[in-house]
């Protein structure tokens, strides 16, 4: 079996849930992988990662939120 990233791990999550994610909800969803321990200062790194690969788009707003990016059809 292929070693999944903690991105890759969190981006799944994401999908599966299929609704706009914030910081803290990111580190929810993180809670049952083998990152247990990951809290909102590495959710956020990692959903800024994620946007930065193209994968998530943020919005701008009181609280940012990130959702999928459409364009994406995970045919890489």
């Amino acid at each position: 079996m292929a070693e999944v990233s903690r991105r890759q791990y969190l981006l799944a999550a994401i999908q599966t849930d299929g609704r706009p994610v914030t910081t803290s909800l990111a580190a929810q969803l993180m809670a049952d992988s083998p990152w247990a321990s990951t809290g909102r200062n590495t959710a956020r790194k990692d959903l800024r990662g994620l946007t930065r690969a193209g994968l998530l788009t943020a919005t701008d707003g009181p609280r940012r939120t990130y959702q999928l990016t459409t364009q994406h059809t995970g045919n890489s």
